[in-house]
């Protein structure tokens, strides 16, 4: 009997709430949530707000699609999601990426969303005797995401990309103000890298609408600018 009883008096002798319980670890912030008016429920809002701020801050930012200039891919009041982290530790935008970026003193002030169609060092012309847009001596295929019925460019340009900075248009070449419109203008319509807020990566709404931003293909065969100056 005495054998038997001794678990249950060990049992006993640890009340609960005592360091390395379950219970412990389960209401560790009840204090905490004690002193907060609307207790555990007004805490774990508080926690989600602030998650939510520190995820805006540094990872992913929601962006409203301001005007027509990127349809027909991005259409007036789509919400993008903006990848934060998309060019850090190393990483470059690419051609073809939608970028979200600072304009301010390049094309007004305000954050605008364009495609990069050149980067640092590339030699952007329109338009070739075909009437295409050309990279590095490459012809591109714009039609996968160019506005149906825009030319690549009724504005003829010749230029090339200072290192550290990027030729932006958007997709509808017609209602778009973008680096074309500003090549007389201070940087000469070319937005330095440093100035990118980042990739935009999904449509996140209207429901509808949800779908991942994809780099178009159309840029894959457009050789670096050192071996097309080579």
């Amino acid at each position: 009997m005495d054998t038997e009883a001794q678990p249950a008096e060990r049992d006993r002798s640890r009340p609960p709430g005592t360091p390395g319980t379950r219970g412990r670890s389960r209401f560790a912030l009840a204090p905490l949530a004690e002193r907060v008016p609307g207790g555990r429920f007004t805490l774990a809002l508080l926690t989600c707000l602030v998650f939510l701020l520190l995820l805006s801050t540094f990872v992913v930012r929601p962006f409203e699609i301001p005007s027509g200039s990127m349809e027909p891919g991005l259409r007036v009041g789509d919400r993008v999601l903006v990848n934060k982290l998309a060019y850090r530790f190393g990483a470059r935008p690419r051609r073809g990426d939608v970028v979200v970026f600072d304009g301010t003193d390049y094309f007004g002030h305000a954050d605008y969303v364009k495609r990069v169609v050149g980067v640092g060092g590339d030699h952007v012309v329109c338009c070739d005797r075909e009437g295409r847009t050309e990279v590095n001596g490459r012809p591109v295929d714009e039609t996968g995401f160019l506005h149906p019925g825009d030319s690549p460019s009724d504005v003829p340009y010749d230029v090339v990309v200072p290192d550290g900075r990027l030729f932006l248009l958007g997709d509808h070449r017609a209602r778009s103000s973008d680096s074309r419109d500003h090549l007389g203008s201070p940087g000469g319509g070319m937005v330095p890298v440093k100035d990118v807020v980042g990739r935009a990566d999904w449509i996140a709404w209207p429901y509808g609408h949800w779908t991942r931003i994809e780099r178009p293909r159309a840029y894959a065969h457009v050789p670096a600018a050192e071996a097309a100056h080579g």
